[in-house]
């Protein structure tokens, strides 16, 4: 008989200290049996992340990438030890592993690597030997054997890769809610558990805000048809199932509301009203490794525009160099940013067929005095920029006036 192969995953706050490591352990092996082969993949205990990143930021404004993965790459492997030797001090062996070691090879894009192939050939020879893996998540190497992390949350597309490799039936992405909500019940006490989820409004959702998954993860889910199971580490209930397709009979408009503070706008001012300007601006852009959300280009009335558009947060001092080097180069005016705004989305792959659903949103910001600053749409979402400190209050409202509330 063949084993079922079995892929957890378990975020930072399921690792946050002695005692939940322990914890984890103990729930690891209840599932173990001689029936299947588990491997769980790991991110950094706690806050491990922050803290590093800030000691870095300490050091030097603008860290190199590759010393950048160096240092990031250390929180995910204490876990994976850690989390070994809590297994075996209950009885069982297990044996960590970090990304390059079970052969997770990726591009040369520091900081964001890209998974090209993963041979997982020392994970099965564990498994001949009655191992239970644990594997350090969020990272990889390079073909010259470069150390490279995979982005902020990067230890979902481990996983979901390594289940992929390895033809798991389902990947259990654990973490410290009990599965996807309407909102962030962290938020608002009334956000409601969706049971199941297709793989687009959850791509769509975790790609406008929601932390619960990595975006890039749920892209490569969806490319392989992997179910995911998000439930919680601290409870043994049922969490959100994520696949391909959801059974209702009719979709659902609105499936839930995200937000999204870790935003900055920037704008070029009195740019040259001509044809290919728009595309020298976001080549520059893209040049300096930096990922373009909300475009907006104001009409001209004077051969000249303002052309603003938003960045993450956190690549604000990369954009600002690139955008003062594109204006200077086209003889555009002044750059100006602003990091005190923020996104309000609303997703559901039912918009496809409710009319009213943009109008309703506007009207429900507008009647709370919420000022809409830039907006996009996609088939299944309607985003908002708007001033960071309304945000919370935008999520409530936007929640109510859509009926999302527990029933």
């Amino acid at each position: 008989m063949k084993k079922e192969i079995i892929v957890k995953k378990f975020g930072g706050s399921s690792l946050a200290n002695i005692a939940r490591i322990k914890a984890i352990a103990k729930r690891i092996l209840e599932s173990k049996t001689k029936y299947n082969d588990v491997v769980v993949v790991v991110s950094a205990l706690g806050d491990t992340t922050d803290e590093l990143e800030a000691m870095a930021f300490n050091i030097s404004k603008n860290p190199p990438d590759r010393e950048m993965d160096m240092l990031m790459s250390t929180g995910e492997q204490i876990s994976c030890a850690l989390l070994a030797m809590a297994i075996k001090a209950l009885g069982h062996d297990a044996i960590s592993f970090t990304g390059a070691q079970v052969g997770i090879k990726t591009d040369k894009s520091h900081t964001k690597a890209r998974i090209e192939t993963i041979d997982a050939n020392c994970i099965r020879q564990a498994f001949k030997n009655g191992l239970i893996v644990i594997v350090a998540g969020f990272q990889g190497a390079t073909h010259s054997n470069e150390i490279t992390t995979l982005g902020r949350g990067g230890s979902d597309l481990t996983a979901v890769a390594l289940a992929i490799t390895l033809k798991a039936e389902v990947c259990e992405i654990y973490t410290d809610v009990n599965g996807i909500y309407t909102t962030d019940p962290r938020l608002l006490k009334d956000a409601r558990k969706i049971k199941t989820i297709s793989f687009d409004e959850m791509l769509e959702m975790a790609s406008l805000g929601a932390q619960v998954m990595q975006a890039r993860s749920i892209e490569v889910a969806k490319r392989f048809n992997l179910p995911i199971h998000v439930r919680s580490s601290f409870s043994k209930e049922e969490g959100t199932m994520i696949v391909k397709n959801t059974t209702k009979l009719e979709e659902i408009a609105v499936r839930g509301i995200t937000s999204n503070k870790s935003e900055a706008k920037i704008t070029i001012c009195a740019v040259p009203d001509q044809p290919g300007i728009a595309a020298q601006i976001f080549n520059e852009i893209s040049k300096a490794g930096v990922n373009v959300d909300i475009i907006v280009q104001n009409i001209s009335h004077t051969r000249h525009t303002d052309i603003s558009f938003t960045v993450p947060m956190k690549d604000l001092t990369k954009a600002i160099k690139a955008a003062n080097k594109i204006a200077k180069k086209i003889n555009a005016g002044s750059v100006s940013q602003d990091k005190d705004v923020a996104r309000i989305s609303i997703v559901g792959s039912g918009m496809r067929s409710h009319q009213g659903i943009a109008a309703k949103m506007f009207q429900t910001l507008a009647k709370n005095k919420i000022n809409i600053d830039m907006i996009a749409t996609s088939e299944i979402s309607i985003s908002c920029i708007i001033e960071q400190n309304t945000t919370d209050k935008a999520v409530k409202a936007l929640h109510k006036a859509f009926e999302l509330q527990k029933k």
